[in-house]
């Protein structure tokens, strides 16, 4: 059979199925070798065509050529050298860096997908090439622009039962979010050699992603343990966005932690594993106060891992500090007549939050006040106080910890001892963020507290606790000390 598309293909034997057609090898009249998919002209099927253009989309499969031939669509691919199918069947389980390295190239194709809104939903080991040396993303059958609400058909329930993620068998909308929970079964199956969830009946599969545990990661180091178990969340809100799974990839150690290090890592994948039963049990009823309840225990893992990193850093640099442990994973750190405390984290209601005519821009789920106490200055000056929200303040449904701060406005009479201070998420923040014109303003911008990426926030305080230890922390010499406008959606 010979295609007359843009070039002339002459198509030779079938190699594999891809979503709702078949590929084929290819060779062009000039030469050049290929893979061409014919896809039936069925009702919806033509939805591929709208993906034969992703220039700047990193790791996916070009499309060199297409059109139509009789009641088939066309296109036309690079000849690939093998699926990650192949591979594994080949290789078994991946050692760590090679896995590490495959898990990089599609978080990299993810994250840019996200950024042109396309969602992949079909993400599974057959569908992943490689190719020039990269592992690669084809087979956009099902794939859809993430806002695309029109379309006739929308095989909803196609893709891969193994890797569908518990929205979709909730007959939600799949997301961005869909795409990292499959990103997360193929992470698990190359490292562990199998599928966490297997079926084998469709129900199987239905009961498996939306209540069941997943089995332990054997293989893994902790931190890409707990990467993968994030990636599993029945929540889609509390998953890692791609970006975020792209930048912890790249920090995985090529050797093991060791010491108090590795202590750390297995405490915090301990957190992250109690955190994913707990939003196991709350998958079986998507209602709000089940989504809140997820997303908190999602906030209160995370922070564990944050909270301890941070006194564990600030320890091994004073080993003499006064420590006392206080509840919900917070703590206090006294040196001389300087304290500083963080508070464990709280469960904001969304009737607080909400309430009144003042709009929020953005969701609130937990909150927690980082102190910096020291004995009054003759000004009765004594400290300052940041808040650390877990909302998705700059992302709409992506949540993770933020730290910010808070002002006087100006034309308030009385000037506050403690400056800038932390606001519990109610009214008086509720307006500080709003257009209103209140009684407190944003006086620090709305920074992501990034776990493997807590150097700068960790060591801006530590330089704030030593100079409050040895006298010298003075007020701040302007408000706001940092602009904060444009750090949260509005």
């Amino acid at each position: 059979m010979t295609l007359a598309l843009n070039k002339e293909w002459a198509v030779g034997a079938r190699i594999g199925g891809g979503g709702f057609g078949a590929v084929f090898e290819a060779e062009s009249t000039d030469g050049e070798k290929a893979a061409v998919k014919l896809v039936p002209k069925a009702p919806g099927t033509e939805r591929e065509m709208l993906f034969t253009d992703l220039n700047g989309v990193r790791n996916v499969v070009p499309v060199i050529d297409s059109g139509e031939h009789e009641d088939q669509w066309a296109l036309v691919m690079p000849r690939a050298e093998k699926s990650l199918r192949d591979h594994l069947q080949d290789h078994g389980r991946l050692p760590l860096n090679e896995a590490v390295a495959v898990l990089f190239d599609v978080a990299e194709a993810l994250a840019d997908l996200k950024d042109r809104e396309i969602v992949h939903r079909d993400l599974k080991p057959e569908n992943i090439l490689l190719l020039g040396g990269r592992w690669c993303l084809a087979d956009f059958g099902i794939a859809r622009y993430a806002e695309a609400t029109t379309a006739n058909r929308t095989f909803k329930f196609h893709g891969t039962l193994a890797y569908m993620a518990p929205e979709r068998w909730n007959n939600q909308r799949a997301t961005s979010a869909s795409d990292i929970y499959a990103l997360g079964i193929l992470a698990y199956e190359i490292l562990e050699g199998t599928p966490p969830f297997t079926g084998p009946y469709e129900h199987d599969f239905q009961d498996q992603h939306l209540h069941g545990t997943l089995p332990p990661l054997a293989t893994a180091p902790p931190l890409l343990a707990a990467l993968i178990t994030e990636c599993l969340y029945k929540a889609p809100q509390a998953r890692p966005a791609a970006g975020n799974v792209l930048a912890r990839l790249g920090r995985i150690p090529a050797a093991a932690f060791s010491g108090g290090l590795a202590a750390l890592a297995e405490a915090n994948q301990g957190a992250v594993s109690r955190q994913a039963e707990e939003d196991r049990r709350a998958s079986a009823h998507a209602t709000e106060a089940d989504r809140r309840r997820a997303l908190f225990e999602a906030a209160t893992s995370s922070f564990a891992f944050i909270a301890d990193t941070f006194l564990t850093t600030l320890t091994n640099a004073a080993p003499n500090a006064e420590v006392r442990k206080g509840k919900q994973g917070g703590w206090t750190v006294r040196i001389n007549d300087a304290q500083l405390t963080l508070s464990g984290p709280g469960e904001t209601a969304p009737e607080i939050w909400h309430a009144g005519s003042t709009p929020v821009p953005f969701d609130v789920i937990a909150s927690a006040t980082l102190s910096l106490k020291v004995p009054a200055n003759h000004h009765g000056y004594d400290g300052r106080s940041h808040s650390l929200w877990y909302a998705d303040a700059q992302t709409e449904a992506e949540y993770q910890w933020f730290e910010t701060a808070f002002m006087d406005t100006p034309f308030r009479p009385v000037a506050s001892t403690t400056e800038p201070f932390a606001l519990d998420p109610h009214h008086e923040s509720r307006t500080a963020i709003s257009p209103i014109l209140g009684m407190h303003q944003v006086a620090w911008p709305f920074l992501p507290l990034v776990i493997g990426d807590l150097d700068e926030f960790i060591d801006r305080w530590a330089t704030w606790l030593a100079q409050a230890a040895n006298g010298r922390l003075a007020h701040p010499s302007h408000m706001p000390e940092r602009n904060p406008q444009g750090s949260w959606r509005c």
